[in-house]
C-alpha cells in the first residue's frame, strides 16, 4: 500500500565487469511507483507525493493495460522531438488544473515500466530481480503507448553500446541491477553508472551555504562564440572544511561594484522578460535573485565533473574538482563541450537485450 519509497541506486565509476547484472538505460524523469486496485490508481513519486493530478494522460492507458491490482515501478518522461524533454516534464508540475489539461495535450507524457512489485495477492519485493523482471515481461506484453516497457539486457556488450549511443537521446547513463536482489524500498542496493565529464569554467560569483558558514556554491558561466559570459550553473557539494577555505580564497575577487559585473542585469527583474539571459536564475531557482549571491571579477578558471548540457547549462550536481591558474578566463567556452550523437527515443524504447 502507498506510501511507498522506490529503491535506489549508488554510483560506480565504470560498467560493473563481475557479477550477475542486468543492465537497463537510465531515464531523465520522475520516478513513479503505481499502484492499482481496480479502478483505483495512485501515481507515486520518490518523495512519496501524488503525481495523479499532473498526469491525467497516464490514467486512462494505465487501467487499460495493466493487471487489476498490481504495483510497478517506473519513469515517467516527456519526449520532445523524438528526445527526452526534462525542462517540459517540469513544466507539467504546475498548481493551475487548466494549465495541466493543457500540457497534458502539448507535451503528453509516458511512462518506462521497469520493476514489478506486486501482483494480485503476491508480495514480488521479496522475490529476485530475476524472476520479477520474467513476470514484468509478461505483464508488458499488454503494454501499448503510452506505457512502456524499459528495454533489459544481460550482455555487457549490449550494455556498453546503449551507453554510448543512448545519451544522444538524451539518457543519461545505465543502471545494473543484481539479478539474485530482491527489492528494497530507499536502499541503494543497485548501481548506477553516469557520464562525466570535466570542463574548466569561469568562476562569476558564489553563494553563502544554507547554514551561513562558508560558501555553499559558485556560480560557473562559459564565453559563448560572440565572447559574451553565459551562465551555466552552480558548482557545489564542498566538503565543510573547504567552504570555509573557499570565503579566503574568493575574497579577494568579489567585486566592488556590482555595476561592473557581466550579469548585473540579473538586478532588474525587466531584464528577464526576453527569457534567458546571462546570469539569470531559472523556474526553478526557488526565489533566489542578486542579493542571495556574491559578484566576483571574473578571473578565476576552476576545472568541474559534470554529467551533462541541458539546454546550454550544466545538467544535475556539477563539482569542483581543482583550480585552474594556468588558464585564461576568455579561453573557457563552449568549444570544450562534448556533445552526443543524436539518437531518437523510439530507438531505445526498441533496443532488445
Amino acid at each position: 500500500m502507498p506510501p511507498l519509497k522506490p529503491m535506489l541506486a549508488k554510483a560506480v565509476d565504470g560498467i560493473p565487469e563481475i557479477g550477475d547484472l542486468a543492465f537497463e538505460p537510465k531515464w531523465d524523469g520522475f520516478r513513479c511507483i503505481v499502484f492499482r486496485d481496480g479502478d483505483e490508481l495512485h501515481l507515486g513519486s520518490r518523495n512519496e507525493k501524488r503525481l495523479d493530478r499532473y498526469f491525467p494522460e497516464l490514467l486512462g492507458p494505465l487501467k487499460d493495460c495493466l493487471p487489476d491490482r498490481c504495483v510497478v515501478d517506473g519513469e515517467i518522461i516527456v519526449t520532445i522531438d523524438d528526445h527526452l524533454g526534462f525542462d517540459a516534464l517540469q513544466q507539467r508540475i504546475h498548481p493551475a488544473e487548466s494549465r495541466v489539461a493543457r500540457l497534458a495535450e502539448e507535451t503528453p507524457a509516458e511512462l518506462v515500466v521497469f520493476d514489478v512489485l506486486a501482483v494480485n495477492d503476491a508480495d514480488l519485493t521479496v522475490e529476485p530481480f530475476r524472476d520479477r523482471r520474467r513476470i514484468l515481461e509478461t505483464i508488458g506484453a499488454a503494454f501499448v503507448a503510452p506505457v512502456r516497457l524499459a528495454p533489459s539486457t544481460l550482455d555487457r556488450d549490449v550494455a556498453h553500446d546503449w551507453y554510448v549511443r543512448f545519451e544522444g537521446a538524451g539518457l543519461d547513463g545505465l543502471i545494473a541491477k543484481p539479478r539474485d536482489g530482491t527489492y528494497q524500498p530507499n536502499k541503494r542496493t543497485q548501481y548506477k553508472v553516469k557520464h562525466t565529464r570535466t570542463a574548466d569554467v569561469v568562476v562569476a560569483g558564489y553563494r553563502l551555504h544554507k547554514d551561513g558558514d562558508g560558501v555553499g556554491s559558485m556560480l560557473v558561466g562559459l564565453h559563448d562564440e560572440q565572447g559574451q559570459l553565459q551562465h551555466m550553473g552552480v558548482a557545489s557539494s564542498f566538503r565543510a572544511s573547504l567552504r570555509a577555505e573557499l570565503v579566503e580564497t574568493l575574497a579577494p575577487h568579489v567585486v566592488e561594484d556590482p555595476a561592473e559585473h557581466p550579469w548585473s542585469a540579473w538586478t532588474n527583474p525587466e531584464a528577464h522578460e526576453g527569457g534567458l539571459m546571462p546570469g539569470a536564475p531559472n523556474r526553478w531557482s526557488q526565489g533566489r535573485d542578486a542579493a542571495t549571491w556574491v559578484p566576483m571579477t571574473c578571473d578565476l578558471v576552476a576545472e568541474v565533473k559534470y554529467e551533462a548540457i541541458l539546454n546550454g547549462r550544466f545538467r544535475g550536481t556539477t563539482r569542483f574538482v581543482r583550480w585552474r591558474a594556468d588558464r585564461d578566463p576568455s579561453s573557457c567556452d563552449y568549444s570544450q563541450l562534448e556533445v552526443a550523437t543524436p539518437v531518437g527515443i523510439s530507438e531505445v524504447l526498441a533496443a532488445k537485450g
